[in-house]
C-alpha cells in the first residue's frame, strides 16, 4: 500500500485552566489525548463523536490552526510540527478547511469574488484577469453562477454561502480537506445537495477529506473508513461497512442505535447512554467511557484498553471485551452483551 497522505501520532492538545488575579495554571482540559491515524491521498475518514470530544481540535491541530501539545504530524511525508513561519505557507496551500458556519467563516466586506480572489493572490496562483477567469470556474465547480462574484455574502442563502466555503477551499488546489461539521448548520433538504457536492469534487479531483461529524447516518453517507472518537480519545477505528455492520465498541453500538430508523422493528437495539460526557480535565482512571457503559467490568475501571486490531482489515477497537461484541448476532441485530457487564 502506498504511504499515507497524512500521519498522525499521539497526537495531545491540552489547554490549561487559568484561575485567579494572577492567572494561574490550575489544571488543564484533556481535549486531544493520544490520537493516532493515516489517512490516504484520494480516501474519506469519517471522525465522529459527541460534542466536546475533541473531534475539531483534532482537525485544527492537523491543519496548524492551533499548536499541539505534543505528538506528530506527518503530511506528505513532512513533519508539519516542526514548520514556523513561512515554511507552513506551502503547507496552508495543500491542507484547507471548509468551517462549519459558512456565514461566519466569510468577510462580510468582502464580495464573493473578493474573498476568492484573495486566496489566488496570497498563494500567487494568479492575478487580474487569470484571477477573475479562476473565480468564475470556481463558482460553476460548485454550482453557482459567475455573476454571484458580485454578490456579498449575506445575499446567499446558507446552502449556497456553503458552496463559497467549498470553492474557496478548493481555490488553492488542496490534496487535503478538513471538512468541520460542513452540512450541520444547513437545513436537512440542503443537506444532500451540499453532501453530493462534496462527493462529486472528491472523486472528480482526487481529494483526501477528514470528514468530522456528529451526525453517523451524514458520515456513513461519505467515508471509506471512519474513526469514532470519546473524551478526547479514539476508541474505535474500522472501514464504513464493517464499523456499521459489526461494531466493536459499547460506546459506537450505542451511537448507531440512536440513528433513526425507517423500519423500527429492524433498527440496531442498543442501550441509551445514561449520564452526560464526564469533565475532560479530570477524565476517569481506566477506560475513559466506563462510568456510562452499559457492560462495563471491574477491570474498565482499573485498566485503559489500548486501540487495537480486533478483527480483519484493520478494524480497531479500545474495548477490553472488543471481542465480545463481535459474537453472533440473531437475526443481524444488536451484539450479544458479556453476561456480566463488558
Amino acid at each position: 500500500m502506498a504511504e499515507p497522505l497524512l500521519e498522525v501520532r499521539d497526537l495531545v492538545k491540552h489547554f490549561p485552566v487559568r484561575r485567579g488575579v494572577f492567572q494561574r495554571a490550575a489544571g488543564r482540559v484533556r481535549a486531544v489525548d493520544g490520537v493516532s491515524f493515516d489517512l490516504h491521498a484520494g480516501e474519506v475518514l469519517g471522525l465522529v463523536g459527541e460534542s466536546g470530544c475533541g473531534k475539531t481540535t483534532t482537525g485544527r491541530c492537523i491543519l496548524r490552526l492551533l499548536e499541539p501539545t505534543s505528538g506528530s504530524i506527518r503530511f506528505g511525508g513532512r513533519d508539519v510540527t516542526r514548520l514556523r513561519g513561512r515554511a507552513l505557507r506551502p503547507l496552508r496551500r495543500q491542507m484547507q478547511v471548509i468551517f462549519q458556519d459558512p456565514y461566519s467563516s466569510l468577510n462580510p466586506r468582502l464580495t464573493v469574488g473578493s474573498v476568492l480572489r484573495e486566496a489566488l493572490a496570497v498563494h500567487g496562483i494568479a492575478r487580474g484577469a487569470r484571477a477573475r477567469a479562476r473565480v468564475a470556474e470556481l463558482l460553476e465547480l460548485v454550482g453557482l453562477a459567475p455573476e454571484h462574484a458580485r454578490r456579498y455574502p449575506h445575499e446567499f442563502s446558507a446552502g449556497q454561502r456553503q458552496r463559497v466555503g467549498v470553492a474557496r477551499a478548493l481555490a488553492v488546489e488542496p490534496r487535503l480537506i478538513v471538512a468541520d461539521e460542513p452540512v450541520s448548520a444547513l437545513d436537512v433538504s440542503v443537506r444532500a445537495q451540499v453532501l453530493n457536492l462534496l462527493q462529486d469534487l472528491q472523486r472528480r479531483l482526487g481529494l483526501a477529506y477528514l470528514f468530522v461529524a456528529h451526525d453517523l447516518a451524514v458520515v456513513e453517507h461519505v467515508s471509506d473508513r471512519v474513526a469514532v472518537m470519546y473524551l478526547g480519545r479514539l476508541v474505535e477505528l474500522a472501514g464504513a461497512e464493517a464499523l456499521y455492520r459489526e461494531p466493536r465498541h459499547p460506546y459506537t453500538v450505542s451511537l448507531l442505535s440512536a440513528i433513526p430508523a425507517e423500519d423500527p422493528e429492524g433498527r440496531r437495539r442498543g442501550a441509551v447512554l445514561q449520564g452526560d460526557v464526564p469533565n475532560p480535565a479530570r477524565p476517569p482512571a481506566g477506560c475513559r467511557f466506563h462510568p456510562r457503559c452499559p457492560l462495563a467490568r471491574e477491570r474498565c475501571a482499573r485498566e485503559e484498553p489500548a486501540l487495537r486490531a480486533v478483527a480483519p482489515e484493520g478494524h480497531l477497537s479500545a474495548c477490553h471485551f472488543a471481542e465480545e461484541l463481535g459474537a453472533e448476532r440473531p437475526g443481524g441485530g444488536s451484539p450479544v452483551p458479556p453476561s456480566s457487564g463488558g
